[in-house]
Formats: structure tokens, sequence, C-alpha cells
């Protein structure tokens, strides 16, 4: 599966007559050492993993929601601004996966 480039978007600092590999290279200029060793991490997990490939090789999901699924997700986003939403290792606990 060939992955597909995210669209183009315009971005205020840079002119519209530069490529991207132009405009990257001008970005990688301005970054910091750990930005960079950071940004290089990023960048090589995104091309070696297939399910990162395959996400954005994906259609756009523009189906609507319920009004369940509305009220469910704002319960569970209120849930974690309180606190209590379960820890990754909580979690694997109760599944019985640690």
């Amino acid at each position: 599966m060939a992955v597909q480039p995210l669209p183009h978007h315009q971005s205020l600092r840079y002119r519209d007559d530069m490529t991207a590999k132009e405009q990257l290279r001008s970005l990688v200029d301005t970054l910091s050492e750990e930005e960079a060793a950071t940004t290089l991490i990023v960048v090589e997990r995104r091309r070696d993993d297939a399910m990162l490939q395959a996400l954005a090789a994906a259609p756009l999901d523009d189906e609507g929601t319920t009004e369940e699924e509305d009220r469910s997700a704002r319960d569970a986003i209120a849930e974690y601004h309180r606190g209590e939403a379960l820890g990754s290792d909580q979690l694997k606990r109760e599944l019985g996966l640690d």
C-alpha cells in the first residue's frame, strides 16, 4: 500500500514558491539539537510503521454521530477531567494483561 501525502496546507512562515523539502530544510535549520533528535525519531517511526501508514492513507470518516455517541463522549471527557480515568497500568491489571 502506497502512502498518500498529507494534503498541502498553507503556512504563514514560507513562500508559496518553496517545495515541501525546501520548507522542511528551512525549518530543520531552526531546530535545536534536542528538537532535531525528537523530530528524527518521529519521522523514522512514521516511515517504518505500517499502521501509521495505513491510518494516513485511510479515507476521512465523514459519517455523523448519534446523540447517544455524543453524550457518551461528553461523559467520558468529563470523567477524565474529574480524574476518574484509568491509567494504562491499572487498565492492564483490570483486564488481566499484566
